[in-house]
């Protein structure tokens, strides 16, 4: 599950991880150092950053809504978490790359439905396009 610790943001205009996360698939492989989950939230380095933790990786994020990029990283962690019940695989950039292609469906898929109306709100558009229409032809002819 995610977690975060919030300390006011610095950067309104993005959303950006530091440079190395503090703890990382690479980062393990090389020190097999894992930060605990209480580690410090406070950085003199970075302030205004958010410490999240997803699928077991504690990241340090900048933006302007600390309680936004939380809720963000609690869905990332949980479609990891939902794609790693599903398959067999420990390697958690597959998994990342699993969850990213879900959740680029889940986008693709209500950006469609948003982008092609309903029959009943094309129907009732078109009505109200004909009532429009036959009130500026009224309103030409009296006026």
């Amino acid at each position: 599950m995610a977690t975060a610790r919030k300390e006011p943001p610095t950067d309104p205009s993005r959303l950006e991880t530091d440079a190395l996360p503090k703890a990382s698939p690479m980062k393990d492989a090389l020190t097999n150092n894992v930060l605990p989950k209480d580690v410090p939230a406070k950085n003199a380095a970075n302030p205004g950053s958010v410490r999240v933790e997803i699928f077991d990786q504690v990241y340090n994020l900048r933006g302007s809504d600390a309680d936004y990029i939380l809720q963000l990283a609690e869905y990332v962690d949980g479609k990891m978490r939902a794609v790693s019940e599903q398959t067999a695989t420990v390697d958690s950039v597959r998994l990342a790359v699993l969850a990213a292609l879900n959740i680029a469906d889940e986008y693709h898929l209500l950006k469609r439905r948003l982008e092609t109306p309903a029959p009943e709100v094309r129907q009732r558009t078109s009505k109200l396009a004909s009532a429009l229409d036959e009130i500026l032809q009224d309103t030409r002819r009296t006026g």
